[in-house]
């Protein structure tokens, strides 16, 4: 077999000093070696060249398309596990326990004070309820003193049928702000884990540090359902967030770099529309009818220790393996792409593959990288600051719609059904339209129609619930492209030796967004219009922040930082609704 000929060959290479051999400096120049027998340059051939040669999609690359289904429902779970653990309903009250005995209506009626025709939730009458029985009294008087609750809560259950650990430990009224802390702690732990995986990603390899973000977010998750406070709460939930996005983004990273230009939005889409749609529409009936809220966690965070098995099922990235001169690693793998999709690369072609490995990794030879590396070069640094402001405002528009629909007084698991739904044709939609219109004009326009849903919002979210439902709805399939988009982006601009790092640093401020956007949302309890103002801006600033950028549509990966820095330079403002005239063309 060629590919048991060319593994022995690169063998024997090792052995005799392959990284001295291919080059003999000390005899010839870089352009003398470049020279074949007919005298012509000899033309770098990298991994985006070799990709077509083992194939684009082949039979290899569907079995890793497939393989990230369980990894982004595991992405859904930890995500949305959040929000269903900690859900508060719409109506609650003060606990009165000596007249549990009447009728809900007869001892609200009692007990409570109306605040502009609706019952308080937060204050009961501060009166003596004995002796109001004894005497016969079942009327309040308007006049009477008011204090805040205390003894507790009752919550009305007809909506949100489980106990939650907000209902459980009674955070509402004065302890409100709880929630959202939570949860924003979740988003620093994310913020914690996304650094440290990204330097594992990046020293050690995609899988290693895939194995370790599912491990520690499954059994942080596990280990939730034993909390019975607010403090140990929190801690199981910042570990848990060590998970959020990681889970994910590093087999999303792995299963990119190994599909051809042509099939990236394919993958970085259909898994979204596929995996995350199914898993979100699932999630909200998943938590109605486990009805318990310990038992959820569980549930929903065992399955991300099977990610243990991850080293037998997945290859590591070969194009990390290259970028760390682990050639003979990155043949192997090769090798098997080649098997599998029954294809097989020119040896010639090869050759010149492992020479050009050879050259730039001597170029790069001990040199080390960090997220620091993105802001050395100007053309690269502002790539990498605005993506950042790109993925911070999607993803805080985005979590954003997620939370304010289960805040508008509609059914919580119906509400967030619809919205989820979008999910799917979002994705399919830009699946099709991706690589025909580009990136930077679909997020700008995608971002900008989401914006105006979102100043729809703010004048009509005290009116009519069904049109904020809907303008909800709308929000969230505009944004959802959007998210789609800066997240398939984020991983395309980076160059290979600092794109696990880089993704992670760049979602790593995506978790800031994240972490903001619970307190944008409590922000309804002062106004509530203005979280949709906010969101209004942000959305004008993600969208607009795009077209300074170059396009990636149909552009192989960066692998160096030189690649990065002059990556999309001859790229025009119009591009791709206008393209640049051909040099034939422009000298006629």
């Amino acid at each position: 077999m060629i590919a048991n000929e060319r593994s022995d060959n690169f063998k024997d290479n090792l052995k005799e000093g392959f990284t001295n051999l291919a080059y003999e400096s000390e005899k010839t120049d870089v352009n003398a070696n470049e020279q074949n027998v007919n005298g012509k340059v000899k033309q770098d051939v990298d991994f985006d060249d070799i990709i077509p040669q083992f194939g684009n999609f082949g039979k290899y690359q569907i079995i890793l398309f497939l393989l990230l289904g369980p990894y982004t429902l595991f992405f859904v779970f930890v995500y949305f596990t959040q929000i269903f653990i900690t859900l508060i309903p719409e109506k609650y009250w003060c606990h009165v326990p000596e007249l549990q005995h009447l009728e809900l209506e007869a001892r609200m009626n009692l007990s409570i004070p109306l605040i502009d025709g609706e019952f308080s939730k937060c204050t009961m009458y501060a009166v003596n309820y004995t002796q109001l029985l004894i005497d016969n009294i079942r009327e309040p008087d308007p006049t009477w003193e008011t204090q805040s609750c205390v003894n507790g809560f009752e919550f009305d259950h007809s909506e949100i049928t489980y106990t939650t650990i907000a209902t459980e430990l009674e955070w509402v009224c004065e302890n409100d702000i709880l929630p959202t802390i939570a949860q924003s702690l979740f988003f620093l732990g994310a913020i914690t884990g996304g650094l440290s995986l990204g330097w594992i990603a990046d020293r050690f390899g995609r899988v290693p540090a895939l194995v370790g973000a599912n491990v520690v977010g499954g059994a942080a998750g596990i280990i939730t359902a034993f909390a019975n406070s607010f403090w140990s709460f929190t801690v199981c939930r910042y570990f848990a967030g060590f998970a959020f996005d990681n889970c994910f983004t590093l087999m999303y990273i792995l299963v990119l770099e190994y599909v051809g230009p042509k099939w990236r939005t394919f993958v970085a889409n259909m898994c979204t529309a596929i995996y995350f749609g199914i898993g979100a529409l699932v999630m909200p009936w998943i938590a109605f009818y486990v009805n318990d809220w310990k038992i959820l966690t569980i549930v929903l965070s065992a399955p991300l220790l099977f990610a243990i098995f991850t080293p037998w099922l997945v290859p590591e990235s070969a194009r990390w393996l290259v970028s760390q001169n682990k050639m003979e690693k990155a043949t192997r793998i090769i090798e098997k792409f080649e098997r599998v999709n029954k294809k097989t690369i020119p040896t010639e072609t090869f050759k010149q593959f492992l020479d050009t490995c050879h050259r730039n990794n001597e170029e790069l030879k001990d040199k080390t990288y960090s997220f620091f590396d993105l802001f050395k070069t100007p053309h690269l640094r502002k790539i990498a600051l605005l993506t950042i402001v790109i993925y911070m405002s999607t993803s805080l528009v985005y979590d954003g719609y997620i939370r304010s629909i289960t805040t508008i007084g509609f059914n919580v698991f119906v509400a967030f059904t619809l919205a989820s739904a979008t999910e799917f044709p979002a994705s399919f939609i830009l699946t099709f339209i991706l690589d025909k219109w580009g990136r930077r004009w679909l997020m700008f326009g995608t971002m900008g129609l989401c914006a105006l849903c979102s100043l729809a919002l703010s004048f009509t979210i005290n009116g009519n619930v069904i049109v904020s439902v809907v303008l909800m709805i709308v929000g969230r399939f505009f944004v959802n492209c959007s998210y789609n988009i800066a997240q398939q982006i984020s991983a395309e601009y980076l160059p290979t030796v600092v794109r696990g790092i880089g993704v992670a640093f760049i979602h790593n401020l995506g978790y800031v967004a994240n972490l903001l956007s619970p307190v944008v949302i409590y922000l309804q309890s002062i106004n509530s219009s203005l979280p949709f103002y906010i969101l209004t801006i942000v959305g004008l600033i993600g969208g607009s922040a795009i077209l300074v950028l170059p396009e990636t549509m149909d552009k192989a990966l960066p692998q160096t930082l030189e690649d990065g820095e002059n990556f999309g330079l001859d790229d025009t403002f119009w591009y791709p609704c206008v393209k640049p005239r051909k040099n034939s063309d422009a000298a006629e």
